[in-house]
């Protein structure tokens, strides 16, 4: 067992199904991973459910109740909470913040550190296919659809429509396709040939 990890790591056979297993990832008893699962070093997984041929990057964290599909790829210094299902075929970028409670708070109103009992969990889930940008913050409760692309540093606080594209912050559709929206379309000019944005 390595040292900060407080779960007993599972046994080497288990751990042997593990494609780039390294010694330095702490995975508690109660995780399912999938076949050919690829761990980088300094994750920590716990009470969560990963899909088969699914790479985690290192640093991320994978809290209780919460699920990824198969195929995706979780990039490293991403937090993926309570709550959280991510379908199969899923990309998520870089330093990626999922959120489960709308009103945090550490302690009651009588000063009493808060319990699970204080708060609600409020679920999330991104659709199989779609792309969650490096940087990018998820509100909880919302929905990614089937393909959509979330662009680097986006704040998401709505649901995101199917192949929608949406950047800023907070998240905007910038085309409902997964194009450039019409106003945004380059136009050719009389002069010259020479093409420009409105």
């Amino acid at each position: 067992m390595a040292a900060g990890c407080p779960w007993k790591f599972r046994t080497r056979s288990a751990m042997g199904q593990l494609s780039g297993k390294s010694p330095f990832t702490c995975v508690a008893e109660d995780v399912r991973l999938g076949a050919g699962v690829r761990l980088a070093p300094f994750v920590n997984l716990y009470g969560c459910e990963i899909g088969a041929d699914t790479r985690v990057g290192a640093f991320v964290e994978v809290q209780r109740d919460a699920s990824i599909g198969e195929r995706c790829k979780i990039s490293s210094h991403t937090f993926i909470c309570s709550g959280v299902t991510i379908e199969d075929e899923v990309f998520v970028g870089h330093g990626v913040v999922f959120i489960n409670d709308r009103n945090p708070r550490a302690t009651t109103a009588d000063g009493a550190p808060q319990t699970e009992q204080d708060w609600l969990m409020e679920r999330t889930v991104v659709r199989r296919g779609a792309s969650i940008g490096s940087g990018s913050v998820i509100m909880c409760g919302v929905e990614i659809g089937a393909r959509a692309l979330v662009g680097a540093g986006a704040v998401v606080t709505r649901d995101v429509p199917p192949g929608a594209v949406v950047m800023g912050n907070p998240a905007r559709v910038r085309d409902p396709r997964g194009g450039h929206a019409a106003s945004e379309q380059p136009q050719a000019s009389s002069d010259k040939g020479v093409s420009h944005a409105d």
